[in-house]
């Protein structure tokens, strides 16, 4: 399944989402090119808009990400590298790694402070919504998850016009409940499926976001 862009893809999966409009509901992003996805879903479900800031951390030369960092400080490891290589690339890149944690921390906390990021209590015994413009793995679930860890949630719900199977998998196990336009076996880089890639500067981007409660429909 192609889509024209992320704001089609939005649409359709407002379809699937109908039970949760006008309801005590957040609508969450999970990268910039999901708030494109999440927008008309905010305005449909007359949501919150919301963001939550993540980013990989990866091992230097060989195209690996061994966890992510969220916007709290929390890490989640790659749940897709077994244990045995997991300890592995944690002894010969420890300093690398806690080096990296850091740094990503550091820049997600500056971000932070522009706005548009999720705050935890607006979550609070909500219906979340968390959406994606699509998940090759689950690494962004996974950060998502240790920042909704300490949350009390009414419930999870997550939602994605294209997810991989591994994904799908792990979708599965994090949420209570899915909603995936299309899961592909051979899942290319996310651009791949949008006929139009061009995406808002972060700036933008944040303004959608700041700006979405007045486009409720």
């Amino acid at each position: 399944m192609y889509f024209t862009n992320r704001a089609q893809a939005g649409e359709a999966l407002t379809e699937e989402l109908q039970d949760y409009r006008y309801k005590n509901c957040v609508v969450v992003a999970l990268t910039d090119g999901a708030v494109l996805v999440a927008e008309p879903i905010a305005h449909y479900l007359h949501a919150t808009l919301a963001m939550l800031l993540a980013e990989q951390v990866e091992i230097p030369g060989e195209h690996q990400y061994v966890g992510t960092v969220n916007q709290d400080g929390g890490y989640a490891e790659n749940s897709e590298i077994s244990e045995g290589e997991m300890d592995e690339y944690k002894t010969e890149f420890f300093n690398y790694i806690e080096e990296e944690k850091l740094r990503v921390f550091q820049k997600l906390n500056r971000l932070v402070t522009d706005g548009g990021a999720v705050d935890p209590a607006m979550l609070q015994d909500h219906d979340v919504i968390l959406v994606s413009d699509g998940l090759k793995t689950g690494a962004t679930l996974d950060a998502a998850a240790e920042f909704l860890k300490p949350i009390r949630l009414h419930r999870l719900v997550i939602a994605t016009p294209l997810a991989s199977v591994g994904a799908v998998d792990r979708m599965h196990v994090l949420a209570d409940e899915l909603h995936c336009l299309n899961v592909v076996d051979n899942y290319l880089d996310t651009n791949h499926y949008y006929d139009n890639n061009k995406l808002p500067n972060h700036k933008q981007i944040l303004a959608k976001i700041r700006q979405s409660v007045l486009n409720w429909k």
